[in-house]
């Protein structure tokens, strides 16, 4: 008996089909059964299959006499399938790698459940993904199983059959199955889920559910979706014959109402001719099946108003929309005007030589290089006063208490930065903000630069995609200042920003507590996420892939790469930030976090802290080798597609050449390095030497104080950082720049 039986309805689907099978075929758990159902599909889709069946095994066709719709060709496979779980798949979604094996584990840990259900993700016929809008439903529900009472938010998620798995036998002892017509998952999925004692999630996207561009059968216009009646009908009869279940009356019979209201709301669902009739009849069944007690609020109350007052109700809703989208740029446009103007009163105003202006990550925060000159000038400048500006009330309450604040586009940010004398940043400031005469840029980067950046990406249309480097060259002429931790940085600074601004030999800002690190550092971290002081912590940081849509690209597979470091090993994962909220943590990386196999670090808003606790990086390509080799710590680079990488975005030199430590090219190599030893092997140490030498040059632990007394106060600079060649301990100002 297999342990999964993933049934696969098929009607006029031969351009998905291959893709579909081989995603459930080629999956690496294979304790599996398909059972694949022709629906009397007039395209090649039943060929499809039977060529599957013949050179797999675990392929069963089942060839019907008519078409009789995805709801009974569901109950065909039903009937066939003899596995102890229970998976439907829409013959044009597909199954992401890894994910039968994840629910399989899962099933197993939370003890055979009646049903898990696991996430998805909308995959678009022009090449977007985007994970399910509510899959903080799934990390809500926790590691243990419940019922829909003790967690109903789980009715939130999507109502449909493919995103669960189901037990068999508690499908089988309590009869469920497919009615016909349009909407069946939604009298299948209700009676199941309210009737399910053990509930478990699995947070990890499993499917790929493909948006045609045509073809979509709830999207075209027919009588056909009148049917939604009757399938709500058969969900309250089944509440009917339960009477435990009666107290979901109320939000069953709203489901109803805004389910329905939504299908009328929609352009190309029902003919314009039977709109009213639709109306009528959902207003019949929301009147007649509504339970005592119930709430009607919202648009729900157009159900019991008629047909005019609906009508005139969405005209007066889409009207507010216009006039919104209106009211909304008129808002923007007097507020651009309104900013400029204190800009303007305020720049009549002589300058404040007092105040300095601080962001960081487009004004996410105190974060960064800004940071850690904002922490020096409040210790060896306190007389100047420090100003942050951040992008909303949200930002501004994660800020250290006392912080003196901005909100972004806000009079006292026209304000404040009308008369600041200096601007500290690792982004460029909005194109709105006028640079005045005598006010000082300061310009911090995020690191030394190995892919090619700005201008350099003019000739690399992949890596440019999205960005306007004109643009961001005339912001970069307001520089005043680039800090540089080394002389590859001022030279590669200077080139991708043709502008006239001095390179500041100060080191990094935010690598002076890596350069100054004691063996404590870090401790903080271990303990937060329970990691063992006597663990060796393996911190793995890849990069955005330019050359992929959403820029996530799996290259290492990280419950091998955990398994494979052994006992007294922890694997620590931070994704590049760009990643942290698409879906690209939803393929594994979440579930493995939850079930201890790794710590998903991608949400600390400090790496200096990651990097701190760990013991070993592992990147890609990127910029955290840079600031990691000042930890004189081991580093492996993974560059299984250089080749790819630099020919899509570009790089300044070969680090598979000049690599801080052993480079690997596969996911076993990757594995040998750390079980042989040879990560921390003497030609580990060596390369690491001459990487540190090369890149660290400027980075002494007192970059932060450097720029606040050379930079902000005009003082001599308070040590020589780097080698020979740089500015000796007198040199101030004009000393630790070169000119750009």
């Amino acid at each position: 008996m297999p342990r999964i039986s993933v049934i696969v309805p098929c009607f006029k689907v031969q351009g998905f089909l291959r893709e579909c099978l081989d995603s459930v075929l080629e999956q690496s758990f294979a304790d599996i059964e398909v059972i694949a159902v022709d629906d009397r599909s007039p395209d090649g889709s039943g060929a499809i299959l039977d060529e599957y069946a013949a050179r797999d095994p675990r392929v069963t066709v089942l060839h019907l006499a008519e078409n009789v719709g995805l709801g009974r060709a569901r109950n065909a496979g039903l009937a066939r399938a003899t596995g102890d779980f229970l998976l439907f798949l829409d013959s044009d979604d597909t199954l992401v790698p890894g994910a039968l094996a994840a629910v399989a584990a899962r099933l197993e840990e939370s003890g055979d459940p009646d049903v898990l259900v696991f996430d998805y993700a909308r995959t678009y016929w022009w090449g977007g993904t985007r994970r399910n809008a509510l899959a903080e439903v799934l990390a809500e529900a926790g590691d243990g199983t419940f019922t829909t009472a003790e967690h109903p938010r789980i009715l939130d998620l999507l109502m449909v059959v493919w995103n669960k798995v189901y037990r068999r036998d508690f499908v089988t002892e309590n009869g469920f199955a497919f009615p016909p017509g349009y909407y069946e998952d939604t009298p299948w999925t209700f009676p199941v889920m309210l009737s399910a004692g053990r509930i478990a999630v699995l947070d990890r996207i499993c499917l790929a559910y493909r948006q045609r561009r045509q073809g979509n059968i709830l999207s075209t216009t027919s009588r056909k979706h009148f049917d939604i009646h009757d399938q709500y009908e058969r969900v309250f009869t089944f509440v009917d014959s339960h009477p435990e279940l009666t107290g979901w009356l109320p939000y069953l019979h709203r489901k109803m109402g805004e389910h329905c209201l939504d299908i009328l709301a929609k352009p190309d669902r029902l003919p314009p001719a039977d709109r009213h009739e639709f109306f009528r009849r959902t207003a019949r069944m929301f009147r007649e099946r509504r339970p005592d007690g119930a709430r009607v609020d919202g648009e729900l109350r157009l159900l019991t108003a008629g047909w005019t007052a609906y009508r005139a109700g969405r005209q007066v809703r889409r009207a507010g929309r216009g006039l919104g989208r209106g009211a909304g740029a008129v808002g923007r446009s007097v507020a651009g005007r309104t900013g400029r103007g204190w800009s303007t009163l305020h720049a009549l105003r002589p300058l404040d030589d007092h105040l300095v202006v601080y962001s960081a990550f487009s004004h996410r925060g105190m974060l960064g290089d800004p940071a850690a000159v904002y922490r020096a000038q409040r210790e060896f400048a306190p007389r100047l006063r420090g100003v942050w500006v951040v992008e909303d009330a949200g930002q501004a309450a994660l800020l250290p208490s006392g912080t003196e604040h901005v909100l972004l586009g806000s009079r006292r940010f026209h304000e404040v930065t009308a008369r600041a004398t200096y601007f500290v940043n690792n982004v460029n400031w909005p194109g709105t903000l006028a640079k005045r005469p005598g006010s000082v840029y300061i310009h911090t980067h995020q690191g030394t630069p190995l892919k090619y950046m700005a201008a350099d990406l003019l000739d690399k249309p992949g890596g440019r995609y999205g960005v306007d480097v004109p643009q961001m060259l005339r912001r970069a002429d307001r520089w005043d200042h680039s800090l540089v931790a080394n002389r590859h940085s001022e030279v590669v600074w200077e080139r991708a920003y043709p502008c006239h601004f001095a390179s500041a030999r100060t080191g990094s800002p935010r690598n002076d507590v890596l350069v100054n690190a004691s063996d404590a550092d870090g401790a903080a971290f271990r303990f937060r996420y329970g990691i063992p002081e006597d663990h060796t912590v393996v911190l793995y940081a890849p990069t955005r892939r330019d050359h992929v849509r959403g820029g996530h690209c799996e290259r290492v597979d990280l419950t091998a790469l955990a398994a494979s470091l052994g006992e007294g090993h922890t694997l620590v994962v931070r994704l590049h930030p760009s990643l942290a909220t698409g879906p690209a943590r939803g393929m594994g990386l979440a579930e493995l976090h939850r079930r201890g196999v790794l710590v998903d670090a991608t949400d600390e808003p400090h790496v200096e802290e990651v990097m701190l606790a760990s013991d070993a990086l592992i990147t890609d390509y990127s910029a955290l080798m840079f600031d990691y080799a000042n930890l004189d710590r081991p580093v492996v680079i993974h560059a299984d597609d250089w080749a790819t990488f630099t020919a899509s975005r570009g790089a300044y030199f070969d680090v598979t050449a000049e690599p801080p430590g052993h480079v690997s090219r596969s996911d076993r190599e990757l594995r040998w390095l750390f079980a042989s030893g040879a990560w921390r092997d003497e030609e580990s140490a060596r390369l690491r030497a001459a990487f540190r030498a090369r890149f660290c040059e400027f980075d002494d632990g007192r970059a932060a104080e450097r720029v606040v007394r050379t930079l902000l106060l005009g003082e001599p600079s308070p040590s020589a950082p780097g080698a020979a060649g740089a500015p000796g301990a007198a040199a101030g100002r004009e000393g630790l720049l070169a000119a750009g």
